[in-house]
């Protein structure tokens, strides 16, 4: 089956099922470019975390920020 015949039959899919496939498709990606990305990442996060909990993260509210980023972009 050539890639051509996968993208074709996956058209034919509902919509909620080309998600999932769609999601399955990308996770398969993910663990093939880098296993220990995933282990990686969970310690960043919680690295993060622990400085966010500390307090060694300013912090504003989620309506300031996105205006900010929205100005940046203007």
């Amino acid at each position: 089956m050539t890639a051509k015949n996968v993208e074709a039959a996956a058209l034919q899919l509902t919509g909620r099922q080309r998600a999932r496939l769609a999601a399955r498709l990308i996770a398969s990606l993910d663990q093939t470019r880098d296993p220990g990305a995933r282990a990686a990442w969970a310690e960043e996060a919680l690295r993060r975390d622990n400085a966010y909990r500390q307090g060694r993260y300013a912090t504003k509210p989620a309506k300031d920020a996105i205006e900010q980023l929205r100005s940046r972009l203007r």
